[in-house]
């Protein structure tokens, strides 16, 4: 293996210890909640998660979302979406910090 090769590797690794590590870090004291949203109200969001389950999470004023570098709102939320939310257990309930929106199949086939 060349050195140019060696530190390539090492650059790569040394940069996803760094990117999750942080993420590790800056939720630490959250739930992520990762799946397809099924329903979307006023004041919560439903999902079905990457393992099947449903998971309801409560927006709050302060919920922040963002799709790609854009922030949004609610409203541009859609049932169909795929999501990842950090989010803070409160007693049984879970109440969204951040929804991060992800592109669908047909988003993706119209750009």
């Amino acid at each position: 293996m060349s050195t140019k090769q060696q530190f390539l590797r090492l650059s790569m690794l040394t940069v996803g210890l760094i990117f999750w590590s942080t993420i590790v870090l800056a939720h630490g004291d959250q739930q992520h909640v990762m799946g397809t949203v099924t329903q979307v109200d006023a004041g919560s969001i439903s999902v079905k998660t990457t393992t099947g389950d449903e998971k309801v999470v409560m927006v709050l004023p302060t919920t922040k979302f963002v799709k790609g570098t854009a922030t949004v709102t609610l409203q541009d939320l859609r049932v169909g979406d795929r999501v990842v939310i950090h989010a803070k257990p409160e007693g049984n309930m879970l109440h969204a910090t951040e929804v991060k929106i992800g592109e669908t199949k047909d988003s993706m086939h119209h750009e």
